[in-house]
């Protein structure tokens, strides 16, 4: 993969993760304790030898640079590797970036410079694990200028997917159909009772990606998007591509998630707290890496049974975590948090530095970084009070609590 450059779209505003994404770019939001979204993606990329990166933000992007510049630094510039986040800084044109593939064009001049023989193209906002150097092996094994990941679905599940019509034994892709909402999607040239579904994972031969990019550029009806524009404008012209995905998560079920909603978001963490959760945090042969905290030891203090008691079950507990005479059940508990005396934790995340005062009861939650809860705070139980406090509830049921209200 010496020769490979990734280009991660971190710029969107996750705008169906709100109110999470008020003050941080979706890619930046924290997930199972201490980890941030974009870990998966920059781990994937490491572990399959990838060393050169370009990381494009966008919406507010502090917090997601001073990550990647704390805590992904294990790169060599005397060996030719670097990440670097690459806000828009308009040299091409007086714009932000427009779509995921204006994003691309923007830093045209940057990719020339590396002069690789493959670019990937990777979202910075899914949960998965995967070996781009296999996706890359069967790139050039099979002759393609464009190559599109793909993961099996259940056809039931299509209209949640961008769905990728492939050509059986030679997997080549004849088109896309994004969500459709009939009841005949392409089966999959993988496994016929399923569907194909894109996974936002693409290689390019670098001279076809410039051209395209170019072409997508100079079009004024175009909007300028990978899926939507750039990419079925390629299939009649270039060998492109379908890679089944293969996942390095090693469980029954192919794991990957698109944790762009409050709904998927909460699922995606409470599957973690399972006594066998579908993805595997603790794979010593696929680290996932991130910004350790400087934090102390979680600690659990008081133990009077009947009275109080300090204790989490079926739960994640973040270093710097202190949980203080309350009871913490199937919850996410981030980096900072304290839970006071007398609380009830229930199937709720909890981010940085969340504060809960005595007596409160939290079930079916996600308190928002900062958040400092009162005494006898009740949250997750009655609807109506919560919408009239402020909160946020999602069609799932899930309520959020955010430090500057709705």
């Amino acid at each position: 993969m010496q020769n490979a450059l990734a280009i991660l779209l971190a710029g969107g505003a996750g705008e169906r993760l709100h109110p999470l994404t008020r003050n941080i770019a979706k890619p930046a939001v924290a997930f199972g304790g201490f980890y941030r979204i974009i870990d998966f993606t920059l781990s994937n990329c490491v572990n399959s030898g990838i060393r050169r990166i370009f990381c494009l933000t966008q919406y507010k992007s502090l917090e997601l640079t001073r990550h990647i510049r704390e805590g992904w630094n294990l790169f060599s510039g005397e060996m030719g590797e670097f990440i670097e986040a690459v806000p828009p800084m308009k040299r091409i044109h007086s714009d932000w970036y427009l779509g995921t593939a204006d994003s691309v064009y923007q830093n045209i001049e940057s990719i020339e410079c590396e002069c690789p023989t493959h670019v990937l193209i990777l979202a910075g906002d899914h949960i998965y694990k995967m070996d781009y150097g296999e996706m890359l092996a069967w790139h050039i094994a099979h002759g393609a200028n464009v190559t599109i990941a793909t993961i099996r679905a259940n056809p039931e599940e299509a209209r949640q997917y961008g769905v990728v019509a492939i050509e059986p034994g030679t997997y080549r892709v004849k088109g896309f159909e994004e969500k459709p909402q009939h009841g005949q999607p392409a089966p999959s040239a993988f496994d016929p009772s399923m569907i194909s579904a894109s996974m936002g994972v693409y290689i390019f031969d670098t001279h076809v990606l410039l051209q395209a990019l170019r072409e997508d550029a100079a079009d004024p009806n175009s909007q300028h998007d990978f899926g939507r524009n750039l990419l079925p404008a390629l299939l009649h012209r270039c060998h492109v591509s379908a890679y089944d995905f293969r996942d390095l998560n090693r469980k029954c079920v192919r794991y990957w998630r698109d944790v762009g909603t409050i709904d998927a978001y909460y699922e995606a963490n409470m599957d973690l707290v399972s006594v066998s959760p579908e993805f595997n945090l603790y794979d010593t042969e696929w680290p996932i890496r991130t910004r350790m905290p400087q934090s102390p030891p979680a600690k659990f203090v008081f133990a009077q049974e009947g009275r109080r008691m300090g204790v989490a079950t079926d739960s994640i507990v973040s270093p710097g975590v202190i949980v203080s005479g309350a009871h913490i059940h199937r919850s996410v508990l981030s980096p900072g948090v304290r839970v006071n005396s007398y609380c009830n934790v229930d199937s709720s995340i909890l981010l940085h530095d969340v504060t809960v005062g005595r007596y409160s009861r939290i079930t079916r939650a996600i308190l928002a970084e900062g958040v400092h809860l009162p005494e006898g705070s009740i949250i997750g139980e009655d609807p109506a009070r919560d919408l009239a406090a402020g909160c946020h509830i999602t069609d799932g049921g899930v309520t959020v609590v955010s430090a500057g209200g709705s």
